[in-house]
């Protein structure tokens, strides 16, 4: 027997407006296909002044505990990965652990920007598989829209809003098909700092500060390091890239998704892809894919996935789980 993290339940949460390419292009120099033809958006939601990260991902982490069908008294554990929290503090999971009425338990949040839902993953596994807690949320959630630069066409067309959240429980697994968390392996290199960074904060600038990027750069390390973490956690699992029934990948860029595919020698047939619909919302974009999967029926009981992502820092990391 082998205690594990199992997912029982997903939900997800976007902003009531959504921002379509064509709308944008009237505030910003650009056009519905030269965003379409670089990164695959369509469409992002961006959210109101009564909208925020803790109200979002109370929402994800709502509809993940109806989906569980599980009392939110019950959850003793939640990470809320973001990079954009309510305050600088109390922890944004705070906010949420008291929304949801489970006050008393362990609540914080994890900063890896893109890659912070797979941290947040590894961090609840964790202490799920040794006994610090029996039931977990895991959630993503962020407000982008507050730290961009509307005027910056390289950045703001590639963002969005949004929230995606997951609940784990901690059980006792045998046999070879052992559902749960199987292996997970994570990454950081503070040597790209200045690719991927916000301009601001409050022991430097005092201030919130904006998104700064350098496209190309950021581009090409990413394809090259989600091919190699896959390889790593597949490896350390003791499983074939021919195995895995779905990945689940980072909602950047469709280019990023297909390269990556690409250098693994996977059809993307078995790729998630919904960058189209809700662009790149950082922190919630696999558990937002991760939701729209399983809801839509994709995704079932007993099949293996595979969820990866990478952002600013660098940090980048993968997980496979069966579900």
């Amino acid at each position: 027997m082998t205690r594990r993290s199992v997912l029982i339940g997903s939900g997800s949460a976007l902003p009531r407006r959504a921002l379509g390419n064509e709308e944008l292009a009237k505030m910003v120099d650009t056009s519905d296909e030269w965003i379409a033809e670089r990164t695959g958006i369509r469409n992002r939601h961006v959210a109101g002044p009564d909208e925020t990260t803790s109200s979002l991902a109370s929402a994800a982490a709502k509809a993940a505990i109806a989906a569980a069908g599980i009392d939110a008294k019950s959850i003793d554990l939640i990470v809320l990965a973001t990079a954009t929290p309510d305050q600088t503090f109390p922890a944004t999971a705070t906010i949420v652990q008291n929304e949801l009425g489970c006050n008393g338990g362990i609540a914080f949040d994890v900063a890896a920007v893109c890659s912070g839902f797979l941290y947040a993953l590894g961090v609840a596994d964790s202490m799920l598989r040794t006994g610090m807690a029996e039931r977990a949320l895991v959630i993503g959630a962020e407000t982008f829209s507050r730290i961009l630069d509307w005027e910056d066409r390289g950045t703001c067309v590639l963002f969005g809003d949004g929230a995606g959240a997951i609940v784990l429980e901690a059980r006792e697994e045998e046999g070879e098909k052992q559902r749960g968390i199987l292996a997970t392996k994570l990454h950081a290199d503070g040597a790209h700092n200045q690719l991927l960074y916000v301009d601001g904060g409050p022991s430097t600038t005092g201030t919130v500060g904006k998104l700064r990027m350098k496209g190309n750069q950021v581009f090409k390390h990413a394809v090259t390091n989600l091919a190699d973490v896959l390889r790593e956690v597949l490896a350390m699992s003791g499983t074939e890239a021919a195995d895995i029934d779905w990945v689940v990948p980072h909602q950047a860029n469709a280019r990023i998704i297909e390269g990556t595919a690409r250098k693994l020698g996977l059809s993307m047939d078995r790729v998630i892809m919904t960058v189209d619909q809700h662009a790149n919302t950082s922190a919630a974009s696999v558990p937002l894919a991760l939701d729209a999967a399983i809801r839509d029926g994709r995704i079932k009981q007993g099949q293996l996935v595979v969820l990866e992502a990478m952002g600013g820092g660098f940090t980048w990391g993968a997980s496979l789980l069966r579900m």
